[in-house]
């Protein structure tokens, strides 16, 4: 499974997606919306991408990024995908019911970010209390007991 072959069979399905070979992984760079598409496409044949091993969101002012590394333990291979999400209105389609994995990831992300997973099955706060105002991992987050500003 090279990267060449992965471009051919991301491009041919999202025209649009973009990608960076220059860090440790292979990364594929797309919209929010072109997410779960992408993400069924990858989970099955030929490249099996089986495990969501980790996921996590960049704040960069002006937009989200979710971060998602994917391994398939088939041809021992990871790959990363990054989705821009709108951060006036941070939505972005669950993928867990792809891998059962991004249930807990996706709301450790909705707890510290504020991004909403559609269709997420249990999307409920799972660090802080209910009652926490905010998300104290965005930039803009204001703690006045421990005067944090970005």
């Amino acid at each position: 499974m090279t990267n060449e072959a992965i471009k051919e069979f991301v491009s041919n399905a999202l025209p649009s997606a973009t990608f960076d070979e220059s860090g440790e992984f292979f990364t594929i760079q797309i919209e929010a919306v072109q997410w779960r598409p992408l993400a069924r496409l990858l989970h099955s044949a030929p490249y099996n991408f089986d495990y969501l091993f980790c996921l996590t969101c960049v704040d960069w002012k002006t937009h989200f990024t979710n971060v998602y590394h994917l391994t398939s333990t088939d041809h021992r291979r990871a790959i990363v995908v990054k989705a821009k999400v709108d951060r006036n209105d941070p939505l972005i389609e669950t993928v867990s019911d792809i891998w059962k994995t991004a249930e807990f990831h996706e709301r450790e992300v909705f707890d510290l970010f504020g991004v909403r997973f559609k269709n997420h099955p249990d999307l409920r706060r799972l660090i802080l209390t209910d009652d926490f105002e905010g998300y104290p991992l965005r930039k803009d987050f204001e703690d006045a007991v421990n005067m944090i500003k970005l």
